[in-house]
């Protein structure tokens, strides 16, 4: 290609340093990273300031020429708070577009601001930063599901619904069950997050491009300077590690999952009739007048097999690396970038989806089935010392004699039950009544009132914590 052919470098890696022409125009636009990661622009310039104080205190720069580039920076930081930041050719991302302008406005001062410091360990620490922050935004996110989802479980405590296993009818549980016990894994998800802060949370700044920095800069000073928990111990892995990165990536997957979860409970509790989901939440067809297609739990559902697909995407970017910083990692930016702002908007509908949606009682109650309380059939052979599984074999016969029969098993006389065992008596017509069913299940986390209650308190008093 000729030296025609070729665009002009950024005016900070321009020809006639170790380059002679300028690069492809393709090459330029396949390289370029500003178009995503100007969203740390304030990471950035708060990097840049705390990079300047810890040169002045090395004694790199003079005070005076310190407060000028502090100044020039602030000056940056309005540009963009205000949108009037002008972005030019060559500013290849946001650390060079940042530095460009503070140039501009303080004059070859500027140019002092980049002495011991890379991009590779200046774009490791406004990931960090970015990231940290957008987790601690997350967890306030959750805590609102987690209060909203407590109080309306709260709320429906006394609505009882059928349980699933295999989605077949299994044992009758309060609705409030049901409801927390998708709360409890936005728990756990939050839980997780928690512990992810204190990895991402370490200062990079000062590795330089991977052996150090040359100028002995105060690296503890960049560290409270900007809150973080700590300094990064190996200058060569500072630069180059993204683990922080894939542990969010992989953090969401599991948290879009558990929404996922929700939402095609949600999707069949609807189908029958069992909820009604707000129309805020749902679309119509472009044919049929009457349909009202639960869209918004459709799309929480599809969200987490793209996040599966930016987790394992990325982590095999990784897989194939040396030490230290390479190119491929520019890659980080984007599945990030995405995978926050999609759980923030998952996080945001299915907390509008639970605030709204109104139970139906009495279609929820017309899916209960006398069959679901064979269980407690069981039980009550169990209570007057039969061992269960003669007492499961027992309860068995008598599903089956309903079935040949083509009756509600509730309606078998005493005498057809004491027929298939003769320990039964009088007292077992009690056992088919859903609300002692539900009672009976009072150990710590079952359906009975007490106990769903205290895990309603338990979400709330936890998500008051975050």
């Amino acid at each position: 290609m000729s030296e025609g052919a070729t665009g002009a470098r950024g005016g900070l890696f321009g020809a006639g340093g170790r380059f002679k022409g300028g690069t492809d125009p393709v090459m330029e636009k396949f390289n370029e990273s500003l178009s995503f990661d100007k969203r740390m622009w304030d990471q950035d310039l708060r990097g840049s300031a705390a990079y300047a104080k810890a040169t002045c205190k090395a004694g790199i720069i003079s005070e005076e020429e310190r407060d000028q580039m502090i100044e020039g920076l602030g000056k940056v930081r309005e540009e963009w708070a205000t949108g009037t930041f002008v972005e030019k050719p060559g500013d290849e991302d946001i650390h060079t577009a940042n530095e460009r302008r503070l140039t501009e406005i303080i004059g070859p001062t500027g140019g002092k601001l980049h002495t011991g410091r890379s991009r590779n360990d200046q774009v490791a620490t406004d990931t960090r930063l970015w990231t940290v922050e957008a987790e601690r935004d997350l967890l306030k996110d959750m805590s609102t599901l987690l209060l909203a989802g407590a109080e309306i479980a709260k709320e429906n405590v006394d609505v009882l619904m059928a349980g699933y296993t295999h989605l077949q009818p299994a044992q009758p549980i309060r609705y409030s069950h049901w409801l927390c016990s998708h709360l409890t894994p936005i728990v756990r998800d939050a839980q997780r997050l928690k512990e992810l802060i204190p990895r991402a949370n370490m200062c990079p700044l000062g590795s330089g491009a991977l052996a150090g920095n040359a100028f002995g800069v105060d690296r503890e000073f960049i560290r409270q300077e900007l809150g973080f928990d700590g300094v990064t111990p190996n200058s060569l892995d500072s630069v180059c590690d993204r683990d922080f990165v894939v542990e969010f990536l992989m953090w969401s997957t599991l948290l879009l999952t558990h929404l996922s979860q929700f939402a095609e409970d949600v999707i069949i509790t609807n189908m029958l009739k069992g909820v009604d989901i707000d129309d805020a939440y749902a679309t119509g067809s472009s044919l049929m007048p009457q349909k009202k297609n639960p869209d918004a739990l459709e799309l929480l559902r599809g969200k987490a097999g793209i996040a599966l697909g930016r987790a394992v995407g990325f982590t095999a970017t990784l897989k194939g690396l040396p030490r230290a910083y390479n190119k491929d990692l520019q890659e980080d930016k984007v599945p990030l970038f995405e995978a926050v702002d999609t759980v923030k908007d998952c996080l945001a509908i299915a907390t509008g989806v639970i605030c709204t949606m109104k139970p139906n009682p009495e279609m929820l109650k017309k899916a209960l089935c006398p069959e679901m309380l064979a269980t407690d059939l069981a039980d009550y052979l169990v209570r007057k010392g039969v061992p269960f599984r003669e007492t499961h074999h027992i309860s068995g016969a008598c599903v089956r004699l309903a079935e040949e029969q083509k009756v509600s098993i509730d309606t078998l006389s005493l005498a057809q039950l004491q027929e298939i065992d003769p320990r039964f008596r009088e007292d077992v017509l009690r056992v088919w009544d859903y609300e002692t069913s539900v009672e009976r299940k009072s150990s710590a986390g079952g359906t009975s009132k007490a106990t769903v209650l205290k895990q309603t308190e338990d979400i709330t008093a936890f998500a008051k914590s975050l």
